[in-house]
């Protein structure tokens, strides 16, 4: 049975929309540093590679590259860990805007794909779809621990206002963010959803 992580994984991907505390486990990764503002090409691009990528690995076996213990699946979402340049973060002077943004893209991977694997589909990846942003691909674990997550319903720049709900869910249940980064969970393709209708898993790490 081809397993669906919106069915069987809602714990992660399918919040509520009212603030709720979840843990979470070591994950792995495809991932892709970059900054500056999402609207531009680089962004584009970034997210181009990382999906090439993994929709290689999703369809090995029919390459008879199928790795070891290998399931159908479908291809997680699209995550992003969003902070600042360190100039402004440090600075109380300077406003913010898109272009101080640094992200790290992500999208997740099953257990059974393993190094050996990424790198095999990597190289096939070079030759049918080249693109220089593939060496900057890297293939890591993460393990988010306790955290506070919603479901943000709208566009990316109303997020103040669930973000503030998580804020004070966090004052009202005696927890403190760790860090000011923040990850956001693409359950909308923005290229064919209008803002209104967009969802975004908000989420950031607490204690």
């Amino acid at each position: 049975m081809k397993h669906e992580w919106r069915k069987s994984e809602k714990t992660f991907y399918l919040p509520k929309q009212q603030p709720t505390v979840v843990e979470l486990p070591s994950f792995q990764f495809l991932e892709i540093t970059g900054e500056g503002n999402p609207n531009e090409e680089h962004f584009s691009h970034c997210v181009e590679v990382l999906y090439s990528i993994s929709y290689a690995l999703r369809m090995s076996h029919k390459g008879g590259y199928a790795p070891h213990d290998y399931f159908e699946y479908a291809v997680y979402p699209l995550e992003g860990i969003w902070d600042l340049r360190e100039e402004v973060k440090q600075s109380k002077e300077i406003p913010w805007s898109k272009d101080d943004l640094v992200y790290r893209l992500m999208i997740r991977q099953p257990n059974f794909i393993t190094t050996s694997v990424v790198e095999e589909a990597l190289e096939r990846t070079k030759k049918k779809k080249p693109h220089s942003l593939l060496d900057q691909v890297r293939f890591c674990s993460l393990k988010e621990g306790r955290c506070v997550q919603m479901l943000h319903l709208g566009s990316y720049d109303t997020e103040r206002a669930s973000f503030q709900q998580m804020e004070e869910f966090c004052a009202q249940n005696g927890l403190v963010r760790s860090s000011k980064q923040h990850r956001e969970i693409y359950l909308s393709d923005a290229r064919k959803v209008v803002p209104e209708k967009l969802k975004t898993v908000l989420r950031f790490t607490v204690q």
